[in-house]
């Protein structure tokens, strides 16, 4: 069996197809709100931006301006809270932001009058509490924590190393699949994933064009995405005839054909762009 293969510099790739995040937003998964504000009444910020504590997490809680200000460690427990002696005891932070946090241990440091003007500072030390599942033709699948309420696909897959093979994925949320994305398409690698989802990687099913007319070898020829019809031609041994014209016949509205004429020489001088086929094309050469 043919051991698979990481694609090269995938991650470094990845960063030429980043699309806006609004994009991610309508590419096709099971829409959510995609910003919330949170409850200082600050301006809304995309959930790829936020973090909210959730049940496993572990906080890294200091307070600046006291006598000692070094890091203490809390686990956030079943019942979403922390157990803060300093503080009286459990507080609770399950659905917080590390920011929102830090106010209302403040100013239960005020109201109790330990600290008049505290200076407290959360951080998340270990992300435990949002996951997604990863499956399919990954080398490394699994379960990967994630580090804001959303993140886009292509983080996911650069930890999860996507396999030669991988070229499509179908998002799972809530019980409900997505429909497949082609892994080809920029916009694809900006979908956004959220905790729960599950991810699974499949291969492209196998697409052909088919050539024929005055062409050295014609028939049906497999589909690569990105292929052009200079290319096409060129794959089939060329054409028997100097002056050549082509027609590209494509499924269009209701499953009718819709035909275009091209002139290969005007194509090879530049003067029209080498056309991009579709799976599923009809190439006919003639004269």
């Amino acid at each position: 069996m043919k051991k698979p293969t990481i694609i090269p510099l995938f991650a470094s790739l990845l960063l030429a197809s980043f699309v806006s995040v609004t994009a991610q937003e309508t590419a096709g998964v099971v829409p959510i709100k995609a910003s919330v504000k949170d409850s200082t009444g600050a301006p809304a910020r995309p959930l790829t931006e936020i973090y909210r504590v959730g049940v496993g997490d572990v906080l890294d809680i200091r307070l600046l301006n006291s006598a000692s200000n070094k890091s203490t460690l809390f686990t956030v427990v079943e019942s979403g809270v922390i157990d803060l002696p300093v503080a009286g005891g459990t507080i609770s932070v399950a659905g917080l932001t590390p920011e929102e946090i830090q106010s209302v241990i403040a100013a239960e440091l005020k109201r109790r009058a330990v600290e008049e003007k505290a200076q407290v500072s959360v951080g998340v030390r270990q992300y435990l509490s949002h996951a997604v599942t990863i499956t399919g033709l990954v080398i490394h699948p699994g379960t990967r924590f994630l580090r804001r309420e959303m993140v886009p696909l292509y983080v996911v897959l650069a930890e999860s190393q996507l396999r030669n093979d991988g070229g499509r994925v179908v998002i799972m949320r809530g019980g409900t699949p997505s429909e497949p994305h082609d892994l080809i398409d920029p916009s694809t690698l900006n979908l956004n994933v959220q905790s729960g989802d599950i991810i699974t990687i499949s291969s492209r099913p196998q697409e052909f064009y088919y050539i024929g007319g005055r062409i050295n070898y014609p028939g049906q020829k497999q589909f690569q995405p990105g292929i052009t019809l200079l290319q096409a031609i060129l794959a089939s041994g060329g054409t028997t005839s100097k002056d050549s014209h082509v027609e590209i016949s494509r499924e269009g509205a209701g499953g009718k054909l819709v035909t275009i004429r091209y002139n290969l020489k005007q194509i090879k001088t530049g003067a029209v762009q080498d056309p991009r086929l579709a799976a599923g094309d009809r190439i006919e050469v003639a004269r």
